[in-house]
C-alpha cells in the first residue's frame, strides 16, 4: 500500500523560510514525476513545483526564484525549500507522485499547513 506523507509546515513570518519534506513508501517511484501543490481557502489547488525522474524542474511563476524543489530517488523523498515567504503563500501544501504512462498512477498526501503571517 502506497503512503505519501508531508511534514515541515508551520507558522512563519513574512520573509522567513520553511522546508517541506515528503516521504513516499510502499513502492518505488524513481520513474514518476513528483511535485508540490497547494490550496488556499476558497481557491483551487494549484501547482507549486514539480521535478521529473530525470531531474527537470518546473515552478509556478509566483514562486520561481524563491522556492527550490529537490528529490532523492533512493530515499523516495521530495523536498521544497521555501525562502522569502509571503502571506499569499499561505495554504495547505500537498505532495503528489504521478506516472502518466502505463502503469499510470497518482498518489496524494494529506497535506501540511503553511501559514505566513506577522
Amino acid at each position: 500500500q502506497v503512503q505519501v506523507e508531508e511534514s515541515g509546515g508551520g507558522l512563519v513570518q513574512p520573509g522567513g523560510s520553511l522546508r517541506l519534506s515528503c516521504l513516499a513508501s510502499g513502492g518505488t517511484f524513481s520513474a514518476a514525476k513528483m511535485g508540490w501543490y497547494r490550496q488556499a481557502p476558497g481557491k483551487q489547488r494549484e501547482l507549486v513545483a514539480t521535478v521529473t525522474s530525470g531531474g527537470i524542474t518546473d515552478y509556478a511563476d509566483s514562486v520561481r526564484g524563491r522556492f527550490t524543489v529537490s528529490r532523492h530517488n533512493a530515499k523516495n523523498t521530495l523536498d521544497l525549500q521555501m525562502d522569502n515567504l509571503k502571506p499569499e503563500d499561505t495554504a495547505v501544501y500537498y505532495c503528489n507522485i504521478r506516472r502518466q504512462i502505463t502503469p499510470t498512477y497518482s498518489f496524494w498526501g494529506q497535506g501540511t499547513q503553511v501559514t505566513v503571517s506577522s
